[in-house]
C-alpha cells in the first residue's frame, strides 16, 4: 500500500446552509450547525464499509466523513476509497450530501492520535461539530441527529458521548460470546453510574462522541497544545475528557444516542485493551509529574476512576481472603458453614441483573449471565487479573508501548494475560505453605482474627452492592 496516497475531492462546501424542499416546494435557506466526522482506522477491513454505511444513512449525516488510516497492513483502503466522492442521503423530504475523504498516512508513531490530528487538521476552520467514530463503531440510525441536538441545545457542551453496547451478533463461538455479554455487561455498569450522575461522563470515548470545535480549540489555548490530542497519555480520550472539564466545558453522555463498538473476542485480547485502558486511567489519577501532563487525582472526571480502583481492590481483597482463609479452616477441620454467606452471592446478582434488564435490546443470554452468578464472577475475576497486571505495570515503571501491546494480543500473540493466574497461584501456595509451618495456637490465632475483618469488608461490599440495587434508574437504559 502506497503510504503517501490521499484520495480525495476538490469540493466547495457551502457556508452551513441548506435549502429544505418539501412537497416539491423550495423553502428559504435556514442555518443549521456542520458536521466533520473523523473516523482513524487501523486494520478496519471487516468493518469499516458497515461503519460509512451506517454514516451515510443517518437521519441527519455528517458534511463531510474524513478516514484516516494509519499503520494498516490490510484491504482497509481499498475498501473505503470505493466510498470517497459526493453522497446524497433524503430523509423526510430533506436531502441530505456528504462528501467522504479517504487518506492513507501510513507509517503513524502516533497511531489513533495522530490519525485524529490529521483528520482534525482538515476540518477544524470550516465545522462547528468534529464527530469522532472509530473504524469498528456502527451508529444506530439516529444518532448523529440526537448528538446534534442536545449539543445545540446545551452550549457549555464541550463533548457529548454515544450510549456505547458491543453488538452480540458478533460474537464467534463459546468463549467470544462469554466475553461479549461480559463486555456488554461492564459497558452497561459504567454508562448507568455516569447517567446517574448528571449525565456527566468521565470519558468520552473515542468510539463515538461529537465535540465542539471551539471546545477543542481553546483545549489547545489552554494547554498550549498544537492539536487536541497528544500522547501524553495513553488513554488519549480520558485526557481530553479532564482537559474539556477543566476549562469549563461540560462533558456529557447521551441519553438516546447509541452505537455498536467493536468487542475483544479472545481472552488475550481481552487482557490487552483493559490493560492499556487501565494503565493509561492510573497515570492520569496518580500525583505526581511523569509527562508533559501531570497526574490529576482531585479531578472531577477522576472520582468514578478512583471508586472503581477501590472497589476492585476490596473485590480482589474479599475474594482472595476467603479462599486462603477456607482453605485454612478445611486443612484442620475447622470451617463451620453459615448460610449468611450466601447473602453477598445473592446481593451480587441481583446487582447483574437489574444491570441486565437496564440494557436495551437485551438478550436472553444477558440475562443468563446475571443469573447463573458464575458467568458474572468469573468475568469479574479476568477484570480482577486485568487490574493487578495495570497496577504492577505502573508501579514498575516499565516503559511499554500498550497500544502495541494491546495489537499483538488482537493478533493472537503474547502470554502476558496469563500472569494473574500465575501470580494468584504463587500467592496461594506460599500462603499455605506458611500455614502449614504455623503451630495449632498460631493458625487458631489467624482464623480468630481473619474471619471477623473477612466478614465486615465482606459487609461493607455488599451494602454499597445493596445501595445500586435499591437505586432508582430514572427511565434510563443503556
Amino acid at each position: 500500500m502506497n503510504s503517501t496516497t490521499s484520495t480525495t475531492l476538490s469540493t466547495t462546501m457551502d457556508s452551513g446552509f441548506v435549502t429544505v424542499s418539501r412537497y416539491g416546494e423550495s423553502s428559504a435557506p435556514s442555518r443549521r450547525s456542520t458536521i466533520a466526522c473523523v473516523i482513524p482506522a487501523y486494520n478496519e477491513e471487516e468493518t469499516i464499509e458497515h461503519v460509512l454505511e451506517a454514516l451515510l444513512t443517518q437521519t441527519r449525516p455528517p458534511e463531510v466523513i474524513h478516514v484516516v488510516i494509519n499503520n494498516t497492513t490490510d484491504e482497509t483502503f481499498y475498501i473505503a476509497r470505493r466510498y470517497a466522492g459526493e453522497h446524497f442521503h433524503t430523509h423526510h423530504d430533506t436531502t441530505y450530501t456528504t462528501y467522504v475523504f479517504v487518506h492513507d498516512i501510513g507509517k503513524n508513531m502516533n497511531k489513533k492520535v495522530g490519525a485524529l490530528n490529521y483528520g482534525f487538521s482538515k476540518v477544524c476552520e470550516d465545522f462547528d461539530y468534529l464527530l469522532g467514530v472509530d473504524g469498528d463503531t456502527i451508529l444506530e440510525p439516529d444518532a448523529v441527529q440526537r448528538l446534534e441536538e442536545e449539543a445545540v441545545a446545551e452550549p457549555r457542551i464541550g463533548g457529548i458521548s454515544a450510549i456505547y453496547t458491543v453488538d452480540p451478533r458478533a460474537s464467534r463461538g463459546i468463549v467470544s460470546s462469554f466475553l461479549t455479554t461480559g463486555q456488554r455487561a461492564q459497558f452497561a455498569a459504567f454508562t448507568m453510574d455516569n447517567l446517574l450522575r448528571g449525565r456527566n461522563m468521565a470519558v468520552l470515548g473515542g468510539q463515538c462522541s461529537l465535540f465542539s470545535m471551539q471546545a477543542l480549540k481553546d483545549v489547545m489555548t489552554a494547554n498550549r497544545q498544537a492539536t487536541p490530542w497528544v500522547n501524553d497519555s495513553e488513554v488519549e480520550d480520558s485526557l481530553l475528557s479532564l482537559q474539556l472539564r477543566s476549562i469549563g466545558a461540560a462533558t456529557k453522555v447521551s441519553a438516546t444516542a447509541r452505537a455498536y463498538v467493536g468487542g475483544m473476542h479472545t481472552v488475550r485480547a481481552l487482557d490487552g485493551q483493559q490493560v492499556k485502558w487501565n494503565v493509561g486511567a492510573i497515570d492520569l489519577m496518580w500525583p505526581g509529574q511523569r509527562s508533559t501532563t501531570a497526574g490529576q487525582p482531585f479531578h472531577p472526571n477522576l472520582r468514578l476512576r478512583w471508586m472503581e480502583n477501590i472497589s476492585m481492590l476490596f473485590n480482589i481483597s474479599i475474594r482472595l481472603g476467603f479462599v486462603l482463609l477456607l482453605a485454612a479452616a478445611l486443612s484442620i477441620n475447622a470451617f463451620v458453614f453459615s448460610p449468611w454467606w450466601l447473602i453477598p452471592p445473592a446481593v451480587a446478582t441481583v446487582l447483574n441483573l437489574r444491570i441486565a434488564f437496564s440494557i436495551k435490546g437485551r438478550r436472553p443470554r444477558d440475562i443468563w449471565f446475571a443469573l447463573l452468578f458464575f458467568p458474572a464472577e468469573i468475568y469479574l475475576w479476568m477484570r480482577m487479573g486485568h487490574f493487578v497486571r495495570a497496577w504492577a505495570k505502573f508501579f514498575g515503571k516499565a516503559q511499554t508501548d500498550n497500544w502495541a501491546a494491546q495489537a499483538k494480543a488482537e493478533r493472537g500473540r503474547g502470554a502476558a494475560f496469563l500472569t494473574p493466574v500465575l501470580v494468584c497461584a504463587v500467592v496461594v501456595s506460599g500462603a499455605m505453605y506458611a500455614w502449614f509451618q504455623q503451630s495449632a495456637v498460631v493458625q487458631s490465632a489467624i482464623l480468630s482474627l481473619g474471619w471477623p475483618v473477612l466478614y465486615i469488608t465482606t459487609l461493607v461490599m455488599t451494602l454499597l452492592m445493596l445501595r445500586k440495587v435499591l437505586r432508582r434508574h430514572r427511565g434510563f437504559t443503556v
